[in-house]
């Protein structure tokens, strides 16, 4: 029913479950699109993206990687977990983060690439809305 580029979405964002009928593979690695749990690109199959540092991008293709949804606001947007937040740094690093994966600079990518940046973007835009308000921020800490 869903196959083709639906069905490797669905896969990619975790909602086609692994043992439902006609999941084919896609040709890249399929088993690294489920996220940065995996140590290879999605795309050319290398080492992948190491935890340290932003691990937006493939080291070796520099294609962009799935946002890992698990990671923590203050380190996305590189700030101390405490309540006391700098918010121009914060400002600053929005800025850095939404020229680095902004859909539209991947309009003339790959539609995996541009479903990756969308998700990063939007992860980005909530990691910043919620650490800049002094209450979303307090009940980010206390969650």
């Amino acid at each position: 029913m869903w196959g083709g580029r639906t069905g490797a979405l669905l896969r990619v964002w975790g909602l086609w479950p692994a043992g439902v009928r006609g999941r084919r593979p896609l040709g890249c690695n399929a088993a690294s699109l489920a996220g940065n749990n995996s140590p290879q690109c999605w795309n050319c199959g290398g080492p992948g993206v190491p935890k340290r540092g932003d691990g937006f991008f493939c080291p070796q293709c520099r294609a962009l990687q799935p946002p890992d949804l698990t990671r923590d606001y203050f380190s996305l947007m590189d700030c101390n977990r405490a309540f006391g937040v700098d918010t121009a740094k914060l400002q600053n690093r929005y800025q850095q983060l939404q020229r680095l994966v902004h859909p539209d600079f991947f309009s003339q990518r790959s539609q995996t690439e541009k479903d990756f940046s969308e998700k990063h973007a939007t992860l980005v835009n909530d990691a910043y809305k919620t650490l800049l308000a002094p209450l979303s921020r307090g009940l980010y800490l206390v969650s």
